[in-house]
Order: structure tokens, then sequence, then C-alpha cells
């Protein structure tokens, strides 16, 4: 499979929940661009099990399954994590398959670092696959008592 989003989904490993037509997992260590490199905990994308390439592109039970989705994660983030905002984005220089980034700003965070610095904080909450493990755990239960 060329689509390391595609691939991916047959992987529930990082996996917060779904359901047949969409995937919410964490942004993983071995993800494009990441290298290995500690991840930005709470990081979640939310993705068509479909490979297609926009938002244009979603049938309109896929849209309203993604938004259904985004919503259900995003308050997962802010009632379970702890987050005080989430930012919501589709950027797609990377990977020609949709995926919507869910990412939390954390109680704390100083305003200079709010949105797309989050990461470059130097307290910012990064972890490993042990803390991704965690927080997942977390963040599933959460879904699964709040049901479908």
């Amino acid at each position: 499979m060329d689509c390391y989003i595609c691939a991916k989904h047959w992987d529930p490993a990082g996996q917060v929940d779904g359901d047949d037509l969409v995937v919410v997992s964490h942004v993983a260590h071995d993800a494009p661009g990441q290298d290995g490199a500690p991840v930005y905990l709470g990081h979640l994308v939310v993705e068509p099990r479909r490979h297609v390439a926009g938002l244009g592109d979603l049938t309109g039970d896929e849209a309203a399954a993604l938004g259904r989705w985004l919503a259900r994660a995003a308050d997962a983030l802010r009632t379970d994590a702890g987050a005080e905002h989430v930012y919501s984005m589709v950027v797609g220089h990377q990977i020609d398959h949709l995926h919507v980034h869910l990412v939390p700003r954390y109680p704390g965070t100083p305003r200079e670092y709010w949105w797309s610095r989050l990461g470059e904080w130097p307290d910012a909450p990064l972890g490993d696959v042990a803390d991704v493990a965690r927080v997942v755990s977390g963040l599933r239960a959460h879904l699964q008592r709040q049901g479908r």
C-alpha cells in the first residue's frame, strides 16, 4: 500500500476509536516528518477510511461521520485530556489522503506559543510511545463511555 494513512488503518496501535467510515488516531512517532521524535501529546488525526484527497471528495455519509468524530474527539481532548482549547486544521501538504488535525492547547501555555507554535514551547507536553499509549487509552475509554 502506497498511502501511509491507508496502511495505518490496518494497525490498531495509536487508534483511539472510529467506525466503518472514519478512524481517529494519535499522531505517531513514525509518521512522515516525525522521524521518531517525541510527539505532542493529544495531537489527533481524524481520517476517512476511504482514500480521498480532500473534503470535497467525501460522500455525504462520510462527511457526516467525519463531523461527528471531530466533535467527539475534540470533546474528549477537553474533558479527558484537559485541553482548554482544541485547534483543528487540514493542511494536505505531505500526504494525499484527507486527515484533519485536532491539536489541544493545554492550560498554562503562554500566548506566544498558541496555534502553530505549540510544540516549540519548552514545557510542551511531548511524549514517547508509552506516553502516547497512555493518552490513547484515556481518550478511548472516554469515547467508549460516551457511546456512539
